[in-house]
């Protein structure tokens, strides 16, 4: 009886707890919020999906949308470009978006008052960029839809710019791709395509651009000029008190600051230890090559053979010191700032915060780069004395003056505004010496762009190193072109040169002294390479910040396959590694099936070409070796060009040897199925290899290089049988 009580209060309980579920929205609606938002809030984008742009241009009120294809940077600072020159200039705000992180099947629905503006490079051998890969496939491929159901853009009105480089093949074909793409699906463009030529200036390529395109857009979208402001895009401010573990001073990643794990990429570079750093050139040479190793045993990082490495660099004491000099910061590069963006949609702060005056020129901003014509303009209204307004305001407006002057004296910021003031460019700054502007911080901030890594191709393999990547880098300095009131200096690359400080402090060597009271006193410039916080020296070694880049630059996976490898000077870099992944291969083949594993293997064969035999052959002691354990399938071509010359006297080069072994590589792609890889220079050598090879299969088909050979180059291309890693 007792039982049957229990189980009826349990029922009974049931049911009411049921009955309060199910009437739950009517018995407690009083207790709910007045006006609880049902769609999603303001932080989800109206629309609750973060990936439609088009919601996110409504609730911003926004009449532009920038997209940009950008590998390195530069195209995405185009991009901020344009959209703060559209709201100084007509007052209207722009959102500027990475293409990978949005959708585009709703491109149609962009309201008719607005406009798209496309920024696009073109990276490798006329490829998109990795983040406009899926962006390049939706505007390309028919069987696309957007929301209409259709694969069209009837009167989408948009704005194309390229980056591209004159000594590639394909020349800005991705702008291009895209223009053709929006025009085949009925959208119009608001005035003529823009490219830029990284080759020469894109700077001068987009300053002559810009102007026509504005006063076209400006017609098609009914605005006038004026309605804009010459607003700053951040607030800089000084803060008296933080705690000094919590500011950056040269980190790139909060990981890196708190010193906690985390995966590295180039959002969070490894600080990774130099094991080996050794010049490659011998004395007599007058030039200098690092060979550097960095460990990355416990790190995370792996890498294939053709990567590339990234190594994080920084600006040389004396820009350092020059700029803060003409900004007046000389004495409050240790004072802490805050840096906080007035639209964080058009310009992110670029660098972590906070910092230091100090520590944005020498880890975040590239001052070291020539300085841009269009900047200069801006900056005089700064300036000192009348003299300097006048003589800036004349760089901005006179092209040819400019180039003369900044562009062939290869001047910095802070060296310009220096020439302007009438101070000496040559003398180590000081404030006595150097006359200060009163530049408002945040104007530096977004003129000058961040310092970019700087990509080497890994020279080693890691079958063989698989705990070490190997870089190999010619130092970059050479001189300028001295002009009127400009005088002779020398030009450093940053990368290299921090390379070859490392170099001389790893090894504790000698900095080497051009002379002793000469006003250049040494031949490199000096870095502070212990880095922030004394982190990347350590009692027995110093550190570098860097990253891996993926590559396709691949051997083909069946060793029996022949290659033939084109790479002289630094250009045989990633060819040391792709020999020591065979090498690897071998020794395991050998091992497991006996001496003649390697009886079927394809020959590799690497055609390389320096100055002279005695100065700058690179890994010259190596080749033989791995010739020795390749058992006879590789094989060495060298071209020294200060050293063996034609009968007529001029110069043999990497194209003359694989002439003169045209049977054999016509024999290897046309009948072996063979793989060609060339590395290095693209301007001439990669176009003249390239020649040569078109004339070979040319003939070898019984035909010309015009026509049959052109065919087979652009049919080993496609197949990917001809790779390139090349640079201008």
């Amino acid at each position: 009886m007792a039982s049957s009580s229990s189980d009826a209060v349990i029922l009974a309980v049931g049911v009411v707890l049921a009955a309060l579920y199910l009437f739950r929205d009517q018995l407690f609606a009083a207790s709910k919020p007045k006006g609880a938002p049902i769609a999603a809030s303001k932080a989800t984008n109206g629309s609750g999906n973060p990936r439609d742009f088009i919601a996110k241009m409504k609730e911003g009120k926004k009449r532009l949308v920038i997209f940009y294809g950008s590998q390195t940077g530069t195209a995405e600072e185009y991009a901020i470009r344009l959209a703060k020159e559209a709201k100084q200039k007509f007052g209207l705000t722009s959102l500027v978006c990475d293409p990978e992180e949005y959708d585009f099947d709703n491109l149609d629905q962009l309201p008719e008052d607005c406009a798209a503006f496309f920024v696009m490079a073109t990276y490798g051998e006329g490829e998109p960029t990795d983040n406009a890969v899926q962006l390049m496939q939706n505007l390309q491929d028919d069987s696309f839809d957007f929301s209409n159901g259709e694969h069209k853009l009837e009167g989408l009105k948009y704005v194309i710019f390229g980056l591209g480089n004159r000594t590639y093949e394909h020349y800005n074909l991705i702008g291009r791709n895209v223009d053709d793409a929006l025009t085949k699906m009925g959208a119009v463009r608001i005035g003529e395509r823009g490219e830029g030529d990284d080759d020469k200036s894109m700077e001068e390529d987009y300053l002559e651009w810009k102007d026509g395109m504005w006063e076209a857009f400006a017609t098609a979208m009914g605005v006038e000029e004026g309605q804009g402001g010459d607003s700053a895009d951040f607030v800089v401010s000084e803060l008296e008190s933080h705690p000094t573990e919590k500011v950056y001073l040269g980190e790139y990643s909060a990981r890196a600051l708190t010193k906690t794990k985390g995966i590295h990429d180039a959002k969070n570079p490894y600080p990774a230890p130099i094991t080996v750093a050794r010049e490659l050139f011998e004395k007599t040479a007058d030039r200098n090559c690092v060979h550097i190793e960095f460990n990355t045993e416990g790190s995370g990082i792996t890498y294939q053979h053709g990567d590339h490495v990234g190594l994080w660099p920084l600006n040389p004491d004396a820009e350092v010191e020059r700029l803060l000099c003409v900004l007046g910061l000389h004495d409050k590069r240790d004072t802490v700032i805050g840096i906080e963006s007035l639209d964080p949609a058009l310009a992110k702060v670029p660098f972590p915060v906070p910092t230091t005056f100090g520590t944005v020129l020498r880890h975040y901003l590239d001052i070291s780069a020539v300085a841009g014509r269009q900047i200069l303009g801006t900056l005089s209204k700064f300036a000192p004395t009348p003299e300097a307004e006048a003589y800036l305001k004349k760089l901005n407006t006179d092209k040819e003056l400019y180039a003369k002057i900044v562009h062939d004296g290869c001047l910095k910021l802070g060296e310009v505004l220096q020439l302007a003031a009438g101070n000496n460019i040559k003398a180590l700054p000081t404030p006595e010496n150097t006359s200060a502007w009163s530049i408002p911080f945040d104007i530096i901030v977004s003129a000058i762009p961040r310092l970019q890594p700087r990509y080497y191709s890994i020279s080693s393999s890691p079958k063989l190193h698989p705990n070490s990547v190997h870089a190999t880098a010619v130092v970059l300095k050479y001189e300028n072109q001295p002009r009127e009131h400009v005088p002779h200096k020398w030009v450093y690359g940053v990368g290299s040169n921090f390379l070859l400080n490392l170099k001389h402090a790893h090894n504790n060597e000698p900095v080497p002294l051009i002379s002793e009271g000469g006003e250049e006193r040494v031949v490199v410039p000096a870095y502070l390479i212990e880095g922030p916080r004394g982190a990347y020296k350590t009692e027995t070694h110093y550190k570098a910040p860097i990253h891996i880049r993926r590559s396709t630059f691949r051997l083909p996976t069946n060793p029996k396959s022949p290659v033939i490898m084109i790479g002289p000077g630094t250009g045989v870099a990633p060819f040391r590694g792709f020999i020591q992944e065979r090498v690897a291969l071998a020794r395991r083949s050998l091992e497991k099936n006996g001496p003649d594993a390697l009886a079927d293997w394809g020959r590799i064969s690497l055609f390389y070409g320096c100055r002279k035999s005695t100065e700058d052959f690179l890994y010259k002691d190596e080749w033989p070796q791995y010739e020795e354990e390749l058992k006879g399938k590789f094989k060495i071509h060298t071209a020294f060009s200060r050293e063996k010359f034609k009968p007529d006297g001029s110069k043999i080069y990497v194209q003359d040897l694989i002439w003169e072994d045209r049977e054999n590589i016509a024999d290897a792609i046309l009948n072996g199925k063979g793989y060609v890889y060339i590395c290095g220079d693209a301007k001439s050598m990669s176009k003249q290899v390239e020649e040569i090879l078109a004339k070979i299969l040319g003939e070898a088909k019984g035909g010309s290089a015009a026509v049959e050979g052109a065919a087979e180059i652009k049919l080993l291309k496609e197949r990917s049988r001809l790779m390139l890693d090349v640079w201008s």
